[in-house]
């Protein structure tokens, strides 16, 4: 069996760094596989002032945005992204968060099904027991689900994989609720506000119930909402590509190593005991040497800082700093993607390429 199917992880992820112009439309073209049409857009400015994250997706519309740091439900016609397109995307007249003029800002993207999706009415197919929407790319291990909230009741959702995913980022998207994530390596049961900096609560119904065809709602307004327009980003590993996982940090600079399989292009890293702490991004692009140094958290506005480094290694990553949000003595949970991985899918390692 290979060791993946995945030698280019830029045909599926890609981050990219670029400066605004204020009120001209410019398309942000990738650099590395030129055919990653994006469909999933988060973009976080980098300097200049602190701001929101903005999330876009091909499956809502280029015009209805999201932000990672806050509660907030959607936001629609907004022209910050005016077009996906086959190598990147266009930024739109709208400056709004994404085109301040003479700021830098940072874009990650992931690729779904190019905009097609899949209507799953569960009552013809027998998938779950709430129709759904979904857009899934089976072989990067990614879709985008939406669906109408039925509250109360246990309820199981279609999500188009066929593999089980190991996370999903859940929003209710017409009430100002918490993000909901959903992460194999926590307990049963327990979730996190992807908006906040709390440790894990332990309030689910249904625990995390992520099967090869379906995952299940919990019993509440927060990813379920009567009559609420839902959303959820799903991931399940693929190998030398994804993995989501734990590690243990030891407080030390010379700290951690964790094994995934392939140089990471993006890490989000979480501290789930002890102490609350922020979610942590890091990125190939932003920081194309070692160690990684400017970090991004998922749960503020702030711009970018100096701190919680890593190295991103061949076969995984390491910690390189004492910071609690990375490296204390504690558990943490990450999602990681790849630049490339540790060894092809003819076996070839992949420093010898």
């Amino acid at each position: 069996m290979a060791y993946t199917t995945i030698d280019d992880g830029s045909k599926y992820f890609q981050a990219i760094t670029y400066s605004g112009n204020s009120n001209t439309s410019h398309a942000v073209t990738n650099t590395g596989n030129s055919t990653l049409q994006p469909d999933w857009i988060w973009v976080k400015i980098r300097t200049g002032q602190n701001d929101d994250h903005v999330l876009v997706d091909s499956s809502r519309g280029n015009l209805k945005r999201l932000k990672s740091n806050q509660a907030y439900d959607e936001e629609a016609d907004r022209a910050e992204i005016k077009s996906f397109d086959s190598n990147g995307f266009t930024l739109g007249t709208d400056d709004g968060t994404s085109n301040y003029n003479g700021f830098t800002y940072v874009a990650w993207q992931w690729k779904a099904n190019g905009g097609t999706t899949t209507t799953n009415d569960a009552s013809a197919t027998g998938v779950g027991n709430l129709d759904s929407v979904y857009q899934a790319n089976t072989t990067a291990g990614f879709s985008i689900v939406t669906w109408t909230g039925v509250h109360p009741g246990n309820h199981t959702v279609a999500h188009g994989l066929g593999i089980a995913p190991k996370a999903i980022i859940f929003k209710n998207r017409s009430d100002n609720n918490n993000w909901q994530v959903r992460h194999a390596s926590l307990a049963a049961y327990q979730k996190l506000p992807l908006n906040d900096t709390t440790l894990p609560s332990t309030d689910y119904t249904l625990g995390h119930d992520m099967s090869t065809t379906t995952f299940a709602l919990q019993n509440s307004e927060l990813d379920n909402g009567d009559g609420d327009s839902m959303i959820a980003y799903c991931f399940a590993p693929i190998k030398g590509y994804s993995k989501f996982g734990s590690y243990t940090g030891n407080g030390n600079a010379d700290g951690a190593f964790v094994y995934t399989g392939f140089k990471p292009a993006w890490l989000m890293v979480k501290k789930t005991t002890d102490n609350a702490r922020a979610w942590v991004i890091h990125d190939n692009k932003q920081d194309p040497d070692n160690p990684t140094a400017n970090r991004l958290d998922a749960n503020t506005n702030e711009v970018n800082q100096s701190s919680g480094h890593f190295d991103f290694l061949s076969n995984g990553f390491k910690c390189r700093s004492t910071e609690g949000a990375t490296n204390a003595s504690s558990t943490y949970i990450y999602f990681a993607f790849a630049e490339h991985p540790f060894v092809s899918s003819k076996g070839v390692p992949t420093t010898a390429r």
